[in-house]
């Protein structure tokens, strides 16, 4: 269990610095046409990490079109609005927002899944909201100083907490690791062509070819994405979502720490504010605090 514990901490870290990585990246790259290859190195390594594990298969004709599905929405929509937002918005503000997908994906299982919601649970909601305002209203300017990177980035975490419940109700017959690693390939492909379509100059590319942004996109492409996200499917199965989702919240830490640290970004009191309404919104509206609770009255009890 504290193997677990400490991938899912180097995972959260990766997650985080990953922000300030697709920051700077974007400055470069044009954003889609950046997310294609990102992505598509990521569906590669996967596949090839799948293969070297012996589950490894090509899917059938009906599961394709599952997988195109959930692509549209995991992959395609979600990281094509989380790197455009990033290119408007601050590391911050974009970090903030990102760590409240814990809460958007349980709100869209209350939703979408008709699943059962504590009174507890809707504070989490409310709390988290709250973060959330706090965060984006970082000028002077109330709702005007609220950015449309801002904005971006929450309906990017909005399609991925929807994409979960695809999955949820569609339940894919191919392993989840392997799914993942066609869903990135898939999407890949479809993001490039919409790259090319609205004129993405393909030789930004080479700019890769620095030593510095290069490093940058293999760190992104291949540990936070490739390894990330089979390490957080795989913990998921292991201690459960509850424990998995306590780790978001150091995600969002990262995050912020990053920006400050790499993109000299400047770490306001409504950051600091809105950070902890954010963490405790988690904590509290994924189930977490639920979860400790029960624990504690079933030690009590034997």
């Amino acid at each position: 269990m504290i193997k677990i514990y400490i991938l899912l901490l180097v995972v959260m870290l990766m997650w985080g610095l990953n922000v300030s990585a697709i920051k700077v990246l974007v400055s470069a790259i044009d954003p889609i046409l950046l997310t294609s290859f990102r992505v598509m190195t990521a569906g590669i390594m996967v596949l090839i990490i799948c293969k070297i594990m012996g589950i490894f298969r090509l899917p059938y004709k009906h599961e394709w079109l599952t997988i195109l599905y959930i692509a549209v929405f995991n992959v395609i929509l979600h990281h094509s609005l989380v790197a455009v937002g990033l290119e408007i918005t601050s590391g911050i503000n974009g970090g903030l927002i990102l760590g409240t997908m814990p809460l958007v994906t349980v709100l869209m299982a209350f939703i979408v899944l008709r699943q059962r919601i504590t009174w507890l649970r809707m504070s989490g909601f409310i709390l988290g909201f709250i973060g959330v305002v706090m965060t984006t209203l970082s000028g002077a300017g109330g709702l005007a100083a609220v950015s449309i990177g801002d904005v971006i980035v929450f309906i990017g975490v909005l399609v991925q907490g929807f994409s979960f419940m695809l999955i949820s109700k569609l339940k894919p017959t191919l392993d989840p690791r392997l799914v993942t690693g066609y869903m990135l390939t898939l999407g890949a492909v479809v993001i490039f062509l919409v790259s090319q379509a609205f004129g993405a100059g393909i030789h930004q590319i080479t700019n890769l070819i620095a030593w510095p942004l290069g490093a940058i996109f293999l760190f992104s492409a291949i540990f936070a994405t490739a390894f990330g996200h089979m390490t957080y499917n795989y913990a998921i199965k292991k201690v459960g979502p509850a424990e998995t989702a306590i780790f978001i919240n150091l995600n969002t830490l990262f995050a912020v720490t990053g920006a400050a640290v790499f993109l000299h970004e400047v770490i306001k009191i409504n950051h600091i504010i809105g950070f902890l309404f954010i963490l405790c919104g988690v904590f509290i509206g994924t189930g977490a605090l639920e979860h400790v609770i029960k624990n504690r009255k079933q030690k009590v009890a034997s």
